[in-house]
């Protein structure tokens, strides 16, 4: 049942917020990385505020990627990898499954649909809760998907009351591990699956270079992430919240031969435009030139430069192989 209020209340940011919420995100990624951290919340409302429409924009509505085979599509790339982590959680008509960190919830749609379950979905900001709102009744969806707005560390949904949970590179926001796998296990009914892609490390990573780091910070400061996890760390945060490890793998590996999942923010093709290189120089002009003549408000070119320089340390970190956004677990809550 979807949580409503009676009360009027603007959502997304007015023309006259871009900029300041812009800089006041920007100026963030200065202080310690223990600061970063306390302020997840404020900056992943802040972040998706000011992406959300550029994310729908490349992405439509599901904001992850996926792993490609030649000649495939990038949408059917992203359903594949939807389809990989609900088979993975068995899930059957009528089971309730939690979306932790649901986005605009393209992949609620997607498994609600293939698989018959009840989907909920958890996400702390406003102004993507009223766009999954607006896109489960387009879908005709309604009835069976729904959300939820609260941060996921301390969701107001009752303990033991799910079958299954899952998330698609959502849970990297947190500002530890045990902090958001506590919050799934506390939700879960005992034996109950969980299934997640996660942004992480990998053991390619080498501290004590500096190309690493910086295209680390980069990452992390074009995503609204505290500092990335390793795949142990993902492991010792799920156990730690009483969850048995069933599967890990980096679903990057599964990679194509050129394919990478980096392509899709690199491979040049008419499809692909705004999400390449030249895609985004080109959508990071046009918005200087709204802006300079009033119709995008002010801010909006720098919103767009920042995912621009993002995206390029993403696939820095892809080419390097130093860092996955799919490094996927399988686990199961014990009791």
């Amino acid at each position: 049942m979807e949580q409503t209020t009676n009360e009027p209340r603007q959502v997304g940011l007015g023309r006259d917020e871009v900029k300041a919420t812009m800089d006041s995100y920007a100026s963030t990624y200065s202080r310690a990385e223990e600061e970063v951290a306390a302020k997840y919340d404020v900056n992943v409302k802040q972040f998706y505020d000011l992406v959300t429409d550029f994310y729908e924009y490349g992405w439509g509505h599901s904001f992850h990627f996926a792993v490609r085979r030649p000649g495939e599509t990038m949408a059917a790339s992203i359903a594949r990898h939807q389809d990989y982590l609900a088979d993975r959680l068995r899930l059957k008509p009528d089971m309730t499954v939690v979306d932790f960190g649901c986005g605009v919830g393209g992949p609620m749609r997607y498994v609600a649909k293939s698989t018959g379950a009840r989907v909920t979905g958890v996400n702390i900001n406003a102004y993507q809760v009223e766009k999954v709102r607006k896109y489960n009744r387009a879908a005709g969806l309604a009835g069976q998907c729904s959300v939820v707005e609260s941060d996921f560390l301390k969701t107001p949904l009752e303990s033991g009351s799910f079958d299954a949970a899952m998330a698609f590179e959502a849970t990297c926001h947190a500002p530890d591990k045990p902090s958001v796998f506590g919050e799934v296990s506390r939700l879960l009914k005992p034996g109950g699956l969980f299934a997640v892609y996660e942004w992480c490390i990998t053991p390619r990573y080498d501290r004590d270079n500096a190309e690493h780091r910086r295209v680390r910070f980069g990452i992390e400061k074009g995503n609204s992430l505290p500092s990335l996890a390793t795949f142990d760390e993902v492991q010792r945060g799920l156990e730690l919240s009483g969850f048995e490890v069933l599967e890990t793998t980096d679903r990057a590996d599964a990679s194509s031969p050129g394919l990478s999942w980096q392509s899709s923010l690199s491979e040049v093709s008419l499809r692909n435009l705004p999400r390449t290189p030249a895609g985004r120089v080109v959508t990071t002009a046009l918005t200087g030139l709204l802006e300079l003549t009033g119709i995008a408000p002010k801010g909006t070119r720098a919103v767009s430069s920042f995912l621009n320089d993002a995206a390029d340390a993403l696939v820095a970190g892809g080419d390097l192989g130093i860092f996955t956004p799919m490094y996927f677990v399988l686990a199961k809550k014990k009791g």
